[in-house]
């Protein structure tokens, strides 16, 4: 009898951080209902989501088909699983399919053996690339080969869909078909920490078997509060409409910034509503020289160079909030042209302004 109470407390310890409360369950159910899964647990830093999170799930004779441009949390996260890992063309999903039917024909390494589950795991935006996951046809192909489809939505989720719910609403295809959805709290909702979404039996294991949940620090009362408040003022929870004003104004920002940066004759990377966009460089050499410059007219950028990026494909990463103006947007656009010029970064011919149509119309008149 004694036992048997002992064993029930050291299981129900075993599924508790230190410092978890009832914040941290709320937040639990509030992130489960927002993604639209029936479960979540939260860890208490984003990058440990991912790189811990994978060898628990996956292990020897599983497979892992990565996509070549995935963050390095979760190339980390592969390599520690102890899993074979194959990559994909970046955002290929035919590539994908090949890959799929390659190693599904050859089995596991020496043995053959077929493998015990495969794991194809993708972002919803590209950090880098600024580009929008091909979502519906990844997860027809994962269909197709009977494969889990693994979901990183650190740079989508709380920025696109109509109420802010991700690539999925977005791109209308069901949370049913994502069998695993990553995400973090330091962008949209202003906080820190990550989760992961899924079925009640998936978070069940990992509250049991994840290192990260049972031994690291949990996420503070007060940043769990934050996060479910930015939960509730998207959704409208708060009696306002300043979530879908936000969502609505990232993405009038987001498409008029990329749009006017194209005119100036830039090369801009990723698809229209991603918030991400990279004005590439290309030039090493040049890195330096546009950060320099910029700062010195009161702009701070973010340039991304190698061994972030490929040695000739350094970028500035241009990410847009809600809480820009459009006086702010402007100024920016009118430094990041001038500097442009002067580093000679600028690799389309510009479209011609509106005024000097006009001007051009009057003298053939």
């Amino acid at each position: 009898m004694i036992l048997a109470q002992y064993m029930n407390l050291v299981s129900s310890y075993a599924i508790m951080q230190p410092g978890t409360t009832i914040l941290h369950t709320e937040l639990e159910e509030n992130v489960a209902k927002f993604v639209g899964k029936p479960a979540a647990i939260v860890f208490g830093m984003g990058y440990v989501t991912n790189s811990a999170v994978l060898p628990v799930l996956m292990g020897k004779g599983g497979l892992i088909i990565s996509d070549s441009l995935n963050h390095n949390s979760i190339v980390n996260g592969a390599r520690g699983s102890g899993a074979t890992i194959r990559v994909f063309q970046h955002n290929t999903p035919s590539h994908l399919e090949k890959v799929l039917r390659e190693q599904i024909s050859e089995g596991q390494p020496r043995t053959h053996r077929p493998w015990k589950k495969i794991f194809v795991i993708v972002e919803g935006i590209y950090s880098m690339e600024g580009e929008l996951c091909k979502l519906p046809e990844i997860v027809a192909i994962c269909k197709k080969y009977k494969a889990y489809v693994y979901l990183d939505e650190a740079h989508s989720i709380g920025a696109v869909g109509k109420s802010g719910r991700g690539v999925c609403e977005l791109l209308g295809v069901d949370t049913a078909d994502v069998d695993i959805m990553m995400g973090t709290f330091t962008k949209s909702f202003g906080s820190c920490g990550g989760y992961i979404a899924g079925s009640k039996e998936l978070i069940q294991y990992l509250k049991h078997a994840c290192p990260a949940h049972l031994y690291a620090t949990s996420i503070s009362p007060p940043a769990a509060q934050q996060i479910i408040s930015s939960i509730k003022v998207i959704l409208g929870e708060d009696g306002s409409s300043r979530g879908a004003q936000k969502l609505a104004r990232i993405r009038e920002n987001s498409n008029f910034f990329r749009s006017e940066l194209q005119k100036m004759g830039f090369e801009v990377l990723g698809d229209n509503d991603s918030p991400v966009m990279p004005i590439m460089l290309y030039n090493p050499a040049k890195i330096p020289a546009f950060s320099r410059e910029c700062l010195r007219q009161n702009l701070a950028v973010v340039t991304v160079a190698f061994p972030a990026t490929p040695l000739l494909l350094a970028r500035a990463r241009i990410c847009i909030s809600a809480s820009h103006t459009r006086e702010d947007l402007l100024k920016g656009l009118e430094v990041i042209s001038r500097v442009g010029d002067l580093v000679g970064i600028k690799y389309f011919p510009a479209e011609p302004k509106k005024q000097q149509l006009e001007e051009g119309r009057v003298k053939l008149e």
